[in-house]
């Protein structure tokens, strides 16, 4: 996550209430997370497409997130965000250094590019996680 304001917000989404935490990314914050982990469906990954020297904290962040066992079943969107940016890794490349492919199979995830200053993939990435999340869920009512 980007800001260093915890933000949250209830956003309609079709026909479905989402409860959104923001809970920030800076180190100094990263032991709250775990304040936020019961009752979580879906969480999403912010990586700053461009910052390449920060990709490696990256991947240890979320490896140890997804260790978390009140985690295990909440389906994962990684948005490579600031796609906008020249030089800014593609999705697929992101993947690859965050080594999604060996993730959990049991894991749901997808890996969207955005760009957060031009909205471009914000949807997709938000609608295939309501949707998956929505799957699971009402698949077990």
């Amino acid at each position: 996550m980007i800001c260093n304001v915890e933000l949250d917000l209830v956003l309609g989404f079709g026909r479905y209430t989402l409860n959104i935490w923001d809970v920030g990314g800076q180190r100094t914050i990263r032991s709250y997370w775990r304040n936020y982990f019961e009752q979580t469906d879906g969480l999403v990954w912010v990586v700053d497409s461009s910052d390449l020297r920060r990709l490696d904290d990256c991947k240890m962040e979320l490896d140890n997130l997804l260790k978390e066992e009140r985690l295990s079943g909440a389906s994962l969107l990684i948005l490579a965000n600031k796609q906008d940016i020249k030089g800014a890794l593609t999705p697929a490349e992101i993947a690859k250094v965050l080594n999604l492919e060996s993730m959990d199979k049991t894991r749901h995830w997808k890996i969207v590019g955005c760009s957060a200053y031009t909205g471009e993939g914000l949807l997709e990435g938000f609608d295939w996680l309501v949707q998956d999340v929505a799957s699971r869920i009402y698949m077990l009512d």
